[in-house]
């Protein structure tokens, strides 16, 4: 199902759409990222600016004075496993790491816009966000997309790609804006429990609608 309850918070500010891409856990937002990508959009994906990130020697540095050697590797970088371990666990150290990330992600992401606008080829710019309505980034987006799909495609999914029981999947949503929320926000829902096919039908059609309304309303 694509479309939604108001239409899209398109904007007259940007040159080109931005469009906002989130989703439940496991639905499958990373296809349609590239599924995007293949239509001529720049994506910018906010997972691999923070691997990136944990990548620095500022924040390793800080991260071991926080939580000490068990969270760096031999080789001098974060155990990012060693690192979920605490923060999925502890409401406070998952806040603390945040606060030390995004700020730096939301810096790296302002100095890729310009370029991104600049750049002739693209016909727009996804900000792909797991957390996007929970830090108020839908308000700097053209249109949201949200990405879903039934909850035992997503638990099969999860239980097949990161080994997640049920019980993980429930715990880490539960840290989040509940999924009926985000659906009422989304301008556009995508539903991701078919072949590979239809989802991509489903976001050529999604996409042209959003151009189509961007470019009416400049």
């Amino acid at each position: 199902m694509s479309g939604s309850e108001h239409p899209p918070r398109l904007r007259s500010s940007h040159p080109k759409p931005v469009i906002g891409l989130t989703g439940s856990i496991g639905s499958g937002k990373s296809t349609v990222a590239d599924i995007l990508r293949d239509l001529g959009a720049a994506v910018i994906d906010s997972d691999r600016l923070i691997h990136d990130e944990l990548r620095t020697r500022d924040v390793i540095a800080t991260l071991h004075d926080w939580w000490g050697p068990d969270v760096v590797l031999a080789d001098g970088g974060i155990d990012r496993k060693a690192v979920a371990e605490i923060v999925f666990h502890d409401d406070q150290e998952l806040d603390r790491l945040q606060d030390l990330l995004y700020p730096r992600i939301e810096r790296r992401r302002s100095e890729m816009m310009p370029g991104l606008f600049a750049d002739a080829s693209l016909r727009a710019v996804v900000l792909e966000v797991p957390k996007l309505f929970e830090i108020g980034l839908d308000r700097e987006c053209d249109a949201v997309v949200l990405v879903d799909a039934d909850r035992d495609v997503r638990i099969r999914r999860l239980a097949q790609s990161r080994g997640w029981s049920e019980d993980e999947l429930s715990r880490r949503e539960n840290r989040l804006i509940p999924l009926d929320r985000k659906r009422s926000l989304a301008d556009y829902i995508v539903e991701n429990h078919s072949t590979l096919d239809a989802l991509r039908r489903k976001v050529e059609s999604v996409f042209s609608s959003i151009l189509t309304e961007f470019t009416t309303t400049q």
